[in-house]
């Protein structure tokens, strides 16, 4: 079977109850990535600004956070299959909750700068495997409750509350930031991971069906290397913006980061409400194609551009262009693995997108300190152009 086929008919529209829970379960995704996407634009500015360090190490402190992720992904992928979805939420967000509390520890104690980066590093750490824990966790038990035929939508609907996390989290993360500094920052991010738990307690949660035997992590990465490998290559140009976005527009004395942080994201979430289905109605590759040669334009425009505008456009058309990627490869990814291996599936494709992260940030921070920061854009319109000549194969 071709697995970039169309399927012919899309699904039957949801019931009452089953949007009601989807609803849920994007809530959840929301407010416990926004402990994720709330900080990193102030935790650069703070150790930049304030602390006194250099791209190299802000790009080292972004990055380990998804290292710890990649690394915890099939772990916490395994948990959900045996120990169920549910429980697995309960661990990560309160991991969310010490992450802030790490961060506020760091603006408050009165200590060097280097310490207070090795508490902000251990609150990267919390982080990263609480992030782990709870994406996985929410993405397998909405896939458990309204289905496996559902498994495009459920990726694109908390791929948006992720997105969406980002998009409001990143502008508000600057504007406390500027307003009550960097401890106001990590108390948002603090509670924003209780909410999340607060509403997971309302959802029952799904039987157990993965088996009790252990599947190797070579295994499952056989399965899903391909539409792995195009999510990594194409989240690249996301983390660049996400991460150096604010020190390239100080750089070149503009002002507006956060509104090009947003414009991403409305970019993004506007085609997911739109097209959420395409991938299912015209194939994967096809869709990854297209977003793909978009994506890596607006990343040219970013990195040509003379004045915000530009810088604003290419903002928005990357986030177009990077919006489908992932529903399209995810269902390419789950359609590879039997039922039983679903949550290790998901884990381990996610973790294409957190070794994306984790990657990128130390290595074009050490690229913006030789190059300037506007090359995080030239790095990441070539790994959208590597991502296409990937997909075209296919």
């Amino acid at each position: 079977m071709n697995q970039n086929a169309p399927l012919r008919a899309k699904p039957a529209p949801l019931a009452p109850h089953d949007r009601n829970s989807l609803l849920r379960h994007v809530a959840i995704v929301f407010f416990g990535f926004l402990s994720v996407g709330l900080p990193l634009p102030p935790i650069a500015l703070y150790l930049h600004d304030q602390l006194g360090f250099g791209a190299s190490v802000i790009g080292f402190a972004i990055g380990l956070q998804s290292v710890v992720t990649v690394l915890t992904r099939h772990r916490a992928g395994t948990l959900c299959d045996h120990r169920g979805a549910r429980s697995v939420i309960r661990f990560g967000l309160p991991l969310g909750v010490a992450a802030g509390l790490f961060y506020l520890t760091a603006a408050l104690l009165p200590v060097p700068a280097i310490a207070k980066l090795a508490l902000l590093l251990v609150g990267r750490v919390a982080l990263g495997f609480g992030e782990s824990l709870f994406i996985t966790g929410a993405m397998s038990w909405s896939i458990g409750r309204l289905g496996p035929h559902r498994t495009g939508l459920v990726m694109s609907w908390q791929g948006i509350a992720m997105y969406a996390a980002i998009g409001f989290g990143a502008p508000l993360g600057l504007a406390i930031y500027s307003s009550v500094g960097f401890a106001g920052v990590a108390i948002t991010a603090a509670i924003s991971p209780l909410i999340a738990l607060a509403i997971a307690a309302t959802i029952p949660d799904v039987p157990v069906s993965g088996s009790v035997e252990r599947t190797p992590f070579y295994k499952v990465i056989g399965l899903i290397w391909r539409p792995g490998t195009i999510l990594f290559l194409s989240t690249i140009p996301f983390a660049g913006l996400t991460s150096f976005l604010a020190l390239t527009y100080a750089a070149r004395g503009w002002s507006g980061a956060g509104t090009a942080l947003a414009l991403f994201s409305t970019g993004y979430i506007a085609v997911r409400l739109i097209g959420s289905h395409w991938p299912d109605r015209f194939g994967g590759t096809r869709v990854a194609v297209v977003s793909l040669v978009i994506e890596a334009s607006g990343q040219v425009m970013i990195w040509l551009a003379q004045d915000s505008w530009m810088a604003l456009a290419g903002a928005l058309v990357t986030g177009i262009g990077f919006s489908l990627i992932f529903p399209a490869m995810g269902v390419e990814a789950t359609r590879r693995v039997p039922i039983e291996q679903r949550g290790r599936a998901v884990a381990n494709f996610i973790a294409f997108f957190d070794l994306a992260i984790g990657v990128t940030a130390p290595a074009v921070g050490y690229a913006a300190g030789l190059f300037g920061y506007g090359s995080a854009f030239l790095i990441g319109a070539v790994a959208a152009m590597g991502a296409l000549l990937l997909a075209a194969r296919s």
